[in-house]
């Protein structure tokens, strides 16, 4: 039986291939377009769960200063490595920390606040969920406001299952004829507690279609309500929920 590992582990493939398979992915489509509205020209923005980099470097491209926090050093030096590409007054613009979001130590104040991607959804509705809004609203400058981008539970708990030896994602990498496949091995719904996991197959594949290289991965959402978590810390729902995608919406709030 195949080790099951953590989603974006040493030796896994979902933090190699990260910034392939998000850029394929429709559900985040104008995602950067909604943050930047958050904060004024200029402003200073945290990204909560930054990964690879794919939306500080991109907020940074829009002037903002950016600093980037994530808990894997994996998909840290990945985002270094985009952060050292990229024109260097834009480089100067993002700093990079390696940190829990449900244990903050950045300074404030910031403009905006931003966990994109279901960052949130990776820890458990709770005491790790009132942590984070609480270290949030005590970084946020007076009227700053905060979003998180959270998967709906009924979307998730009605998804499907497809069968495990069909890929739900091939896409190739390189001239070489690589290409990357992931099959859902498992995907389990309990909407009672909110909690939604599925077992992904990560496979690397040559030109001749032989396994290079394979990972199996367990990855665990957790879906509920930020509001309560957020009027807990003294922040105010801003606006309606935004859509995005087909699974999720971005909640925003605002410090007072």
């Amino acid at each position: 039986m195949a080790e099951v590992k953590p989603y974006y582990s040493p030796g896994g493939l979902s933090a190699p291939f990260y910034d392939l398979t998000t850029a394929l992915d429709p559900d985040l489509s104008g995602d950067v377009d909604i943050y930047a509205r958050l904060a004024p020209e200029g402003g200073r923005v945290l990204e909560l769960g930054a990964g690879t980099g794919r939306v500080c470097l991109a907020l940074a491209e829009r002037g903002f200063t950016v600093v980037g926090l994530d808990l894997s050093p994996l998909m840290l030096a990945q985002a270094e490595a985009r952060r050292q590409a990229a024109p260097p007054e834009i480089a100067a613009r993002v700093t990079l920390v390696r940190g829990d979001m449900a244990a903050l130590s950045v300074p404030g104040p910031f403009d905006a606040i931003v966990c994109p991607y279901f960052g949130l959804a990776h820890l458990p509705a709770g005491a790790a969920w009132k942590n984070v809004f609480g270290g949030v609203a005590a970084r946020l400058a007076p009227g700053g406001r905060a979003a998180f981008h959270l998967p709906r539970a009924d979307r998730l708990a009605a998804a499907p299952a497809p069968p495990p030896d069909r890929p739900v994602l091939r896409a190739p990498f390189n001239d070489q004829g690589q290409e990357l496949l992931v099959f859902v091995h498992d995907r389990r719904a309990r909407p009672e507690i909110g909690r939604f996991d599925q077992v992904l197959d990560y496979q690397v594949r040559d030109a001749q279609g032989r396994v290079q290289a394979s990972s199996r991965e367990r990855l665990t959402y957790y879906a509920a309500d930020p509001a309560p978590f957020a009027r807990s810390a003294g922040l105010e729902p801003d606006g309606d929920l935004i859509a995005l995608g087909q699974v999720g919406d971005v909640h925003v709030f605002r410090r007072p």
